[in-house]
């Protein structure tokens, strides 16, 4: 599946009044186990994209903390917020201070904002769902990947790792979503 498709796939199920990950299930069950392998194979591919530290540093501002399980979540959670706002997360994650979600969520002490464990499992719930078989997905992935001549993908650089409680290096590097969630501490 190219990105192309991947980014239709979502922003259809985006337009929907289901949740994100319900509507995706309905769209990939039409395409049968191949686009549902499809689908995750270019899902992968956009997560370990922004698998950086710069962006663990702003979903650890963002929750309050973040392990590497609610990493997982929060990058499928980029994923979940379409393709403009994953590029622009991709490229600045900063300039997610200025998402509706986020400003509500910290209006309302919310702490999940972003963060979107259903979206990273859709494929592999959904493939478990069609064919009975709920351990069988990640053998059926690689063999996929092997008949398009993929790998599990490039090495990924996850970029300078710092500190995220360092209060001070977190106001220079992500000054914008620093000063919505250390307000008070030293800059």
């Amino acid at each position: 599946m190219d990105t192309d498709t991947f980014w239709h796939l979502v922003d259809t199920a985006r337009a929907t009044d289901a949740p994100l990950h319900e509507a995706l299930s309905d769209l990939l069950a039409a395409g049968g186990t191949e686009k549902i392998l499809a689908f995750h194979d270019r899902f992968d591919r956009l997560d370990t994209a922004i698998g950086r530290w710069d962006i663990w540093a702003a979903a650890y501002l963002i929750g309050g903390g973040c392990s590497d399980d609610r990493f997982m979540d929060f990058k499928a959670g980029l994923i979940a917020l379409g393709q403009a706002w994953y590029k622009r997360a991709a490229h600045c994650p900063d300039s997610l201070a200025e998402h509706p979600d986020i400003r509500h969520a910290l209006a309302t002490g919310i702490e999940e904002a972003v963060f979107y464990e259903e979206m990273g499992y859709v494929a592999p719930a959904l493939y478990g769902r069609i064919t009975g078989d709920e351990d069988g997905f990640y053998p059926a992935l690689d063999h996929y990947r092997a008949q398009h001549g993929e790998t599990d993908g490039p090495s990924h650089d996850m970029g300078e790792d710092f500190d995220f409680d360092d209060a001070q290096e977190m106001h220079r590097r992500l000054p914008h979503l620093a000063a919505l969630y250390l307000k008070g501490m030293q800059q």
